[in-house]
């Protein structure tokens, strides 16, 4: 959604801007530095606007942040979808599941960290509504690892006495954990040595 340009304003209205594209910037914000440590200074300065024009879009730091999220969530999902979708079964749909997080954790994106960890780190226990998301994004997470598990055992590229539910436990811990890992600093090689690993749960 395009509000307008960066262009100059007349006098005394707060520039416009693509919000959008602000808040693709803020999430690299949100992501490297956490939500505590993330001024408005930070914020205007990443997203190139004026503190007014940020205060006329958003009622403060907080509604930033909601929207980076969703925003941040959605465009994930899509992505993640669309790499399952290129495998053939079960099982490589779950590889690929599983890669695209193994991706998302190493160089200079692994060490930046994720946002939707991050925020379920922090902000977990004391912003109710940021919780929700994050329990519901968690949820919907598992449930599809069920579904892939479920997928692999019936086109048989999954064994039959694989448990599904600690099994897509046991990935969902993987996967987000891999984000955690990966600001440490880790290499690709590492990353995929880890879901290859974990794909033997399903044998």
């Amino acid at each position: 959604m395009v509000v307008s340009t960066l262009t100059a304003a007349p006098r005394g209205r707060p520039r416009e801007f693509d919000i959008e594209a602000a808040l693709d910037k803020a999430a690299r914000v949100f992501s490297a530095r956490g939500y505590h440590a993330t001024s408005i200074t930070d914020l205007t300065r990443a997203m190139g606007v004026a503190q007014g024009s940020l205060y006329k879009a958003f009622k403060d730091k907080k509604a930033v942040f909601i929207a980076v999220f969703d925003r941040f969530k959605a465009q994930r999902r899509t992505a993640f979808e669309a790499l399952v979708a290129e495998g053939a079964t079960g099982r490589e749909q779950m590889r690929n599941a599983l890669l695209f997080y193994a991706e998302s954790s190493h160089g200079f994106e692994g060490r930046q960290g994720c946002l939707i960890i991050g925020c379920a780190v922090e902000l977990s226990t004391s912003e109710a509504d940021v919780a929700d998301r994050v329990r519901f994004s968690m949820a919907n997470d598992e449930a599809f690892l069920r579904l892939l598990i479920q997928r692999g055992q019936d086109d048989g590229s999954v064994a039959p006495s694989v448990p599904v539910e600690g099994v897509a436990r046991a990935l969902l811990c993987l996967m987000k954990g891999m984000r955690i890992v990966g600001k440490t600093g880790r290499t690709r090689e590492e990353m995929v040595a880890a879901v290859d690993a974990a794909l033997r749960m399903l044998d």
